[in-house]
């Protein structure tokens, strides 16, 4: 198992940045993808971004791409998301997760592990 806590959620106008974290512990050595997943009220919860953690080969959702960059730090564990030109529309809760060697990093049944999410909000 692998155990995940996010941070750097917050309150924001709309054109702004925040940065969020997420720090493994546990099995590290399990995870071979990392991905960020956000769920607004309402709405189901979606892929933002994920990154293989060796290679650092990364995908992102449409609605994000050119805006929100996925990274990682190896050395400490843990995952990034920078996110910037914030939008209304972005507001959701944030989660990290981690897929295991042989996952489909696209599909959000296949991670296994999750953060207990920290909030967006993007005021307009």
């Amino acid at each position: 198992q692998v155990q995940l806590v996010e941070s750097g959620g917050g309150l924001v106008q709309a054109g702004g940045s925040l940065r969020l974290s997420c720090v493994a512990s546990g099995l590290t050595s399990t995870i071979y993808y990392m991905g960020w997943f956000r769920q607004a009220p309402g709405k189901e919860r979606e892929l933002v971004a994920a990154i293989s953690w060796s290679a650092g080969n990364t995908v992102y959702a449409n609605s994000v791409r050119g805006r929100f960059t996925i990274s990682r730090d190896n050395a400490k564990n843990t995952l990034y998301l920078q996110m910037s030109t914030l939008k209304p529309e972005d507001t959701a809760n944030y989660y990290c997760a981690r897929a295991p060697f042989g996952s489909n990093w696209l599909r959000g049944r296949e991670y296994d592990n999750w953060g207990q999410g920290t909030q967006v909000t993007v005021s307009s």
